[in-house]
């Protein structure tokens, strides 16, 4: 395994330096397939857009798992649902295997959630308006329309390729390992790995931020309000979470790509917070005497997390008079570090869209992107991302996807593809 692994990036690398003078004969049949396609693109999006599947809603997560299995099925891939193996209100993935012996294992990752709820798709010119436009039920598509464009010139003949798309990218599932057993299992049997969260204008992307949650829980004494900076009173919880809050604003931004969100916030007498909300009570002549707090932290690496880890702990350590803290992390997305294999994988982009009349693909900056499921491959794949639509506005209500992009982006899909399985 290790030397095909080895022989895979030597190869990326090498080819990438080749220059295509044209395309081959195949491959302007690829680029006419996906041509002749092209047009019903905006249908299958509003189809898909129009159909709930944020994380939560089990339902219609799985009713999108179904519409996507019918199309990947009728391309000749082996599909099947994996339904979560752990109780934690997430359904499962879709998976979907083309078996074959020719050329690179390809490992292609999307996914079927959002955050917010579907239904709402709108189209204004070139734009599509709705709830996964472009995060990423769009680039779902883009998958779905490369391969179709090759199944029609019998270009997917022979080779393997896995396509996963997870049900709980939004909200990742716990336990992680857990969670992501249908993403490791098909690492397991592929050579590299491609994404499809939305394209950045012409970029791709070789390296992500990893994501970790965490939460402060503040205590204080509390009492009448009048006796608040008294020895007595202390501070209370609330300007104990304000004081570590701003200590983070002014130690964390030090480090370079990290960012860190406090997300919820609820303090008073009495409070509680779950993944999406919180409660209190109290009244303006008492002292809070509790205050939680829950975010998440964005990092380039494993060893600035852990630097983030330490200093978190000991600003939360010091505490006011009277008050106490205690801060909790839990691991989400590991980062995805930059490496020469991606970088072989982008220079194969780069060729493939310099073929097609696109112009140059370079790397974008992995500090401006957030994190996602092909972190969890990358290493040890060889590993590249951005590959979706192009739009913005994800996790809004004002999401959209640019259409009139929408041929490039499968074309170039399709061409790297064949290119890597010959």
């Amino acid at each position: 395994m290790l030397l095909r692994f080895l022989f895979g990036w030597t190869t990326l690398i090498a080819v990438a330096a080749t220059s295509h003078a044209a395309l081959s004969p195949v491959e302007e049949k690829i680029v006419a397939a996906v041509r002749a396609q092209a047009g019903n693109f905006a249908r299958d999006l509003e189809q898909a857009v129009q159909m709930d599947s944020a994380t939560e809603n089990l339902a219609g997560v799985r009713k999108m798992a179904d519409v996507f299995n019918a199309q990947l099925s009728a391309l000749g891939l082996d599909t099947k649902f994996i339904e979560s193996p752990a109780p934690n209100g997430r359904t499962g993935h879709l998976v979907a295997e083309h078996r074959g012996t020719k050329g690179q294992r390809l490992l292609l990752i999307g996914h079927l959630d959002t955050v917010l709820p579907g239904g709402n798709f709108r189209r204004d010119g070139d734009q599509a308006f709705g709830s996964g436009t472009s995060d990423i039920k769009g680039g779902d598509l883009v998958i779905i329309y490369a391969l179709r464009a090759l199944h029609a010139v019998g270009a997917l003949a022979d080779t393997q390729i896995i396509v996963v798309m997870t049900g709980d990218e939004e909200a990742v599932g716990r336990p992680v390992e857990v969670a992501r057993q249908a993403l490791f299992d098909a690492a397991k049997r592929s050579d590299l790995a491609l994404a499809f969260e939305g394209a950045i204008a012409k970029t791709g992307t070789i390296a992500r931020r990893g994501s970790t949650s965490w939460e402060i829980e503040v205590q204080g004494a509390t009492g009448h309000s009048s006796g608040i900076f008294s020895s007595a009173m202390g501070a209370g919880s609330v300007y104990e979470a304000a004081r570590i809050l701003q200590e983070f604003y002014t130690e964390l931004r030090k480090l370079d790509g990290l960012t860190l969100n406090p997300a919820l916030i609820v303090g008073g007498t009495e409070t509680a917070l779950n993944r999406t909300g919180g409660t209190t009570a109290g009244k303006t002549n008492i002292t809070a005497q509790s205050t939680l707090i829950r975010g998440d932290l964005r990092t380039v690496s494993a060893e600035q997390l852990a630097t983030a880890r330490e200093k978190m702990t000991a600003i939360v350590a010091k505490n006011l008079p009277r008050t106490s803290a205690k801060i909790t992390f839990s691991d989400g997305y590991p980062a995805m570090p930059d490496s020469a294999a991606n970088r072989g994988l982008l220079a194969q982009l780069d060729q493939a869209s310099r073929d097609l009349g696109f112009g140059e693909i370079t790397a974008y900056d992995p500090r401006a992107r957030g994190a996602g499921d092909i972190a969890f491959v990358s290493p040890p794949l060889p590993a590249l991302d951005g590959l979706g639509i192009r739009g913005g506005g994800a996790h809004a209500p004002t999401e959209w996807a640019d259409l009139k992009t929408v041929p490039e982006l499968v074309q170039r899909t399709a061409l790297l593809i064949y290119r890597l399985t010959r």
